[in-house]
């Protein structure tokens, strides 16, 4: 594939009223690797058309169905149908396009969390090693200067053995029955037929998670998980504490909550060693703190030349400018359609479909563990 030509992306999902499908379509075109060609944005197929007619696509390249999306993209000329799409749509319907997109040929770039359970997630890794396709899985937050130098730090020894882990991430903005006034945002995440058995759990609690294994390298082995509906009637829990054992010796804990009265997003992972430790937090993406057994604790900040290769590669500003969400969102993308290229990048440049099935299984063994009150296996 030619290294010089624009990668053709079409979308499943980001119709009207949609956040993540917004942020999608942003990142995306940050680095001028993908052009949004086409897209099945909603499964009404009015609002579909209403959509790609404001985005500007082409009105025979907006489908009422993401089926016929596949059929017909898949019968068009190799040099005018899509490269890869995107998966934007609630988690209910991340199984289904993936595969037929993939059994089509082309790529997937899927929002996060892979899907509802762990025998769809175990279809969607068999389409992918099957396909031969890229596959990437948008846990955004690996895509930050600092996270990536922290996971340096930590996979390299530099704070010794890891013998404790702390990752948290708190909202506030479902501490009351929201979904009961119809919006959207929260009618989807709290409906178990549409977000999967997680909550809190599947919509944060996977990202934590992700993060938690991303830096340090290590995998959860077992778990002790307690789950919560604070508020009354609500099917899916909205919080989630869970005690955590590293595969490496360490243990820790894992909090999730969207009940939290005050948080905004609440993202934060400390690690610490036998040496030293790490902090990092979403409210301040540039700063990495450092703690060390015999000096002054250390503040790394992004895009500055004293970081390593790995870290430096994925600032897009010189020191001092903010940068964080959407262009860690965009690193993912650039490293995926790098990855189509074939060409070269940084180790474990985004998600796989693996890291996928291990936040399916995580949510399981969370809620498994809630319901047996004991500790459960983590595979």
């Amino acid at each position: 594939m030619s290294a010089r030509r624009r990668l053709r992306m079409g979308m499943v999902g980001g119709g009207p009223g949609a956040f993540i499908g917004a942020v999608h379509r942003i990142c995306l075109a940050m680095d001028g690797e993908f052009t949004l060609v086409a897209g099945a944005f909603s499964s009404d197929p009015e609002k579909s058309r209403q959509t790609g007619a404001e985005l500007g696509l082409e009105p025979a390249r907006v489908y009422g169905s993401w089926e016929e999306m596949a059929a017909r993209e898949a019968a068009l000329p190799a040099e005018v149908r899509i490269d890869a799409v995107s998966i934007v749509t609630p988690n209910h319907v991340h199984h289904g396009p993936a595969i037929e997109f993939l059994r089509r040929g082309f790529h997937v770039i899927c929002d996060k969390p892979l899907t509802t359970d762990s025998r769809r997630a175990a279809q969607m890794a068999a389409a992918v090693r099957k396909s031969k396709r890229v596959f990437a899985l948008t846990h955004n937050y690996t895509g930050y200067p600092m996270v990536r130098e922290a996971r340096e730090l930590v996979r390299g020894g530099k704070i010794g053995q890891v013998r404790k882990v702390y990752a948290e991430y708190l909202q506030g903005w479902l501490a009351d029955p929201l979904e009961k006034s119809g919006q959207k945002q929260a009618s989807w995440r709290v409906d178990p037929k549409r977000s999967g058995p997680g909550g809190s759990l599947g919509d944060i609690g996977t990202h934590a998670f992700n993060l938690l294994e991303h830096v340090t390298g290590q995998r959860v082995k077992r778990l002790y998980g307690k789950r919560s509906s604070f508020v009354p009637g609500r099917k899916v829990d909205d919080d989630a504490m869970v005690l955590l054992e590293l595969g490496g010796g360490g243990n820790g804990t894992l909090c999730c909550s969207q009940v939290c009265v005050g948080e905004e997003n609440g993202l934060r992972l400390r690690v610490y060693g036998t040496e030293g430790g790490i902090e990092w937090h979403q409210h301040h993406p540039n700063d990495l703190k450092i703690y060390w057994k015999d000096r002054a604790p250390e503040i790394r900040r992004a895009a500055n030349g004293y970081l390593t290769p790995s870290a430096r590669s994925l600032a897009r500003v010189p020191p001092g400018h903010p940068e964080g969400y959407l262009e860690g969102f965009a690193n993912i993308y650039r490293a995926f359609a790098r990855a189509i290229r074939g060409q070269k990048d940084i180790e474990d440049s985004f998600p796989t479909v693996q890291e996928g099935v291990r936040g399916v299984r995580f949510i399981e063994a969370v809620i498994a563990s809630s319901r047996r009150k004991s500790w459960v296996g983590l595979r």
